[in-house]
């Protein structure tokens, strides 16, 4: 008799984002069978008991697999296929994709739905109605703002939001922004963003930013509005001012908004944008700086700031979502206030005179934070108790 737990991880596509996978494959090792739905951008290797139920893009390769599942359904189990298309036309989906996505996870029936991006929940509550548990996860931008800019996303998140059987948050911060939505306190437990730590203690050696004296700063993340890369050029603009040497890179480029400010300001020659880089790269190039700067407006637990703690560099982050949750001001790294551009370069300086001792000393504290509450292994256990809750 296998009575190994099914649990189904859906985010749309497979493979999907890093801290995703590191789910996936930390589960892995649990005893439980894992299923993958949605779209295949490319076949990745997992272990045996990781199985990839997805599609294909192009439209006569999600034909063939609707037609799979369709027939399969109709010889073995009809009424429920039945049930299903009732549910998908009261609720006008009775296209083609619709069932594409859903056909494959009615037929497998996982014993746990996890949703990874709450703005599709609206497409899963169905599977209550078949025996599956759902369950889902509440990330930075899909709570913190998203919802204030989209009345009709925060309507979707009151209808369905009181229908879920559990919530995985990221932050405490995002766990009490998502009630004010109807998601029920006792239902939601924090489980923090897990490393793998022996990823962030190789010997490989580090690139170079800079050849020169020059203070270097980085940070990394898309050229989004709540990444506060603009607040961040005028603080570097304060200290370019006052004869403050620096580099600061900004990995994940820059937009047409961006570039304006960064030649409006007179910085050409002092910032350095990067496009695409590998995650390997990326982590060399943190481990060459001395600062990570983190100056969003708005964040669940920034990944990039738990992964340069674990690299033991400096980190400076603002105050926004629940990033105090994780750094500690003085402590571990630095915290200044959202938007606050004359704090934000007054701290940048006072962090480049810091003796040798006083870095170790943060950097430390700042891995030993990692170990205590950012570990995968803390975060599987976390999710695994969360998927065989009652």
């Amino acid at each position: 008799m296998n009575n190994k737990l099914k649990i189904a991880i859906y985010s749309g596509e497979i493979p999907s984002t890093t801290f995703i996978e590191r789910l996936i494959q930390g589960l892995s090792h649990k005893n439980c069978e894992i299923l993958l739905f949605g779209r295949v951008k490319k076949k990745p290797s997992y272990r045996s008991n990781i199985l990839i139920k997805g599609y294909k893009s192009g439209r006569i390769q999600k034909g063939i697999y609707l037609v799979y599942y369709s027939v399969l359904l109709t010889l073995f189990r009809s009424k429920d296929k039945q049930k299903l298309d009732a549910i998908l036309k009261t609720n006008n989906r009775t296209g083609m994709y619709d069932k594409v996505k859903c056909y494959p996870v009615l037929w497998h029936q996982p014993d746990i739905f996890h949703v990874q991006w709450a703005k599709g929940i609206h497409e899963w509550d169905w599977v209550k109605a078949f025996g599956m548990k759902l369950i889902v996860s509440l990330r930075g931008a899909h709570i913190n703002y998203s919802p204030i800019a989209d009345v009709q996303l925060a309507e979707v998140y009151r209808t369905h939001f009181p229908n879920v059987d559990a919530f995985h948050a990221v932050s405490e911060a995002i766990a009490k922004e998502a009630q004010k939505y109807g998601a029920q306190k006792d239902k939601i437990k924090v489980i923090y963003s897990g490393l793998d730590l022996d990823v962030f203690n190789t010997t490989e050696m580090e690139l170079s930013l800079q050849n020169d004296d020059t203070f270097n700063v980085i940070s990394v993340g898309r050229p989004h509005w709540k990444k506060g890369y603009g607040y961040a050029l005028d603080a570097f603009k304060l200290l370019k001012d006052q004869n403050f040497k620096f580099t600061y890179t900004i990995v994940g480029g820059l937009n047409l908004e961006l570039e304006y400010q960064l030649v409006e300001l007179g910085l050409e020659n002092d910032v350095i944008s990067i496009n695409h880089v590998p995650f390997h790269k990326v982590q060399q190039l943190i481990k060459s700086s001395d600062l990570l700067l983190l100056p969003s407006t708005e964040e669940g637990v920034a990944n990039v700031v738990l992964e340069a703690m674990a690299a033991q560099k400096l980190v400076l982050t603002t105050n926004c979502g629940g990033m105090e949750e994780a750094v500690i001001d003085g402590e571990n790294g630095f915290v200044v206030p959202i938007r606050n551009v004359q704090q934000m370069a007054k701290k940048i300086q006072e962090i480049s005179q810091m003796s040798e001792t006083q870095i170790k000393n943060l950097t430390d504290n700042a891995l030993a934070t990692i170990k205590k509450q950012h570990t995968e292994n803390l975060m599987v256990e976390g999710m695994f108790d969360l998927y065989q809750y009652k």
